[in-house]
């Protein structure tokens, strides 16, 4: 089956074309004859959120154990093939989904192919004990690496536990706990891979410099003869209030460089008009060093060294609109938290200026081009919207749709959303002085944002 490339208004000329086999696996192609490079990128319909109670962290886990081999492909022989074929590869986990990629050479797109449908067809004949243990070990040293022992390491999972409330699939994320990685057996991940990873599951997209017909017929012959699973179970619910309805509020004391507030709001869903405002009233108040609260903590003040306020969209739960604020020399949290709801208050109640509107849609625009831009954007991009709202089409047009957001639906976003009570909010107080590797420590940790707190990649897997 497949849909015609024809190039949608506000798609700048891209096109995508949309294929399923008989047995359920989604294909979207989309041709760019630019460079001589393909990317793969494959997305199966399982993250955070489809775990229970007692195995958070075993979506993530089970991400590292598709690069321990499969029927043909011993150990790290993934990364080994891909890699002295001149290409890139990765696997990263989230809340809605568990993907792989792999950027090639376009004469080697049908290496990256095979490889991709081995795993997913014969994962189980490899997949023992030992690397079980392996990859227990290495996912285990992430969360120390990444969570537990840098400064600010668990803002993001006590954020998202104070704004999800306990039972919700959005209480945890993904990296797990350290109890529940270590709970894990051998089963529970064969079972994993039973319900999830089959091709009816799954949406496969290929972009670059292809032959689309040779291509498709590469993926059948790969992937088609791959049986379906009809046992996946649905996810929880998700659904929750607009807003919290209070401030949840939670003081950590811990040896930071400097004292920091950090908040969670709840936001539209991801796929909707009022995330787009959402995104664009954030953009405005804490997008990079000409913002509202950039120009009035850091500039203005000299309460703060680093202030910023991203979004982290989410289709199944509330999004999450993410406040970072850094707090200079011994200034105190209050003094910061006071002007933070000032400048909000005053946003809500006034709007963007035009120069604002101008200048936020236009990063926001820069942004969606910049991924669309390269194929292994555009491919990660399809099958986003492929997964999580049914159709690829969508990516192609994600540009025009935030451009035509008016500055009244940013000034509502704001408005109903950005309230002390619908937020959930984090202050760290130093317990020890300032050392020069807890300041550099605390300055790479600024350099993450909300989305990659919530993904998490399995590179060190080949390590």
């Amino acid at each position: 089956m497949g849909h015609t490339a024809t190039a949608e208004a506000g798609s700048g000329g891209l096109t995508a074309t949309e294929h399923r086999l008989a047995n359920g696996l989604r294909v979207v192609l989309s041709e760019d004859r630019l460079t001589p490079v393909a990317a793969v990128c494959l997305w199966y319909d399982v993250g955070s959120r489809h775990e229970v109670k007692g195995r958070t962290g075993l979506a993530h886990l089970f991400e590292h154990l598709m690069f321990q081999g499969s029927a043909q492909v011993k150990g790290n022989g993934h990364f080994e093939l891909v890699q002295g074929a001149g290409g890139s590869l990765n696997g990263t986990t989230s809340f809605e989904r568990t993907n792989y990629f792999e950027t090639m050479p376009a004469h080697q797109l049908e290496l990256a192919l095979w490889l991709e449908a081995d795993r997913m067809g014969s994962l189980l004949a490899a997949l023992d004990d030992e690397s079980m243990e392996n990859q227990r070990d290495v996912v285990k040293n992430e969360r120390r690496q990444r969570y537990d022992n840098v400064p600010y390491g668990t803002a993001f999972e006590r954020l998202t536990a104070l704004a999800y409330p306990e039972g919700h699939p959005y209480h945890h994320t993904p990296i797990g706990s350290m109890a529940d990685l270590d709970a894990a057996t051998l089963e529970d991940a064969r079972q994993f891979f039973r319900t999830y990873y089959a091709p009816n599951n799954a949406v496969l997209s290929v972009v670059g410099d292809i032959d689309p017909q040779q291509t498709l017929a590469w993926i059948e012959k790969y992937f088609g003869s791959i049986p379906s699973h009809d046992g996946k179970p649905q996810p929880r619910d998700g659904s929750l209030p607009e807003t919290i309805g209070e401030q949840m509020r939670e003081v950590v004391e811990e040896e930071v460089p400097a004292r920091a507030l950090m908040a969670a709001y709840r936001l539209p869903h991801d796929g909707t008009r009022a995330c787009d405002a959402a995104d664009l009233a954030l953009t405005i108040l804490g997008g990079g060093e000409s913002s509202r609260l950039y120009n009035r903590l850091v500039r203005r003040d000299r309460t703060a060294v680093a202030a910023g306020f991203g979004l982290l969209r989410l289709a199944g739960a509330p999004s999450l609109g993410w406040l970072d604020v850094k707090a200079s020399g011994d200034v105190e949290i209050p003094v910061i938290e006071s002007a933070i709801d000032e400048e909000l208050s005053r946003f809500a109640e006034e709007g963007p200026t035009a120069e604002e509107m101008e200048r936020a849609q236009a990063q926001l625009e820069r942004e969606w081009l910049d991924r669309l831009g390269t194929v292994a954007g555009r491919a990660d991009e399809l099958c986003r919207y492929a997964v999580l709202f049914g159709d690829p089409q969508l990516a192609l047009t994600a540009v025009k749709r935030v451009l035509e957001v008016t500055p009244q639906e940013v000034q509502e976003a704001a408005r109903a959303r950005l309230r002390p009570d619908n937020r959930a909010v984090l202050v760290y107080e130093p317990t020890a002085a300032d050392t020069a590797e807890a300041v550099e420590a605390a300055e790479a940790a600024d350099a993450q944002d909300a989305d990659a707190a919530a993904t998490d990649d399995t590179e060190e897997a080949a390590k």
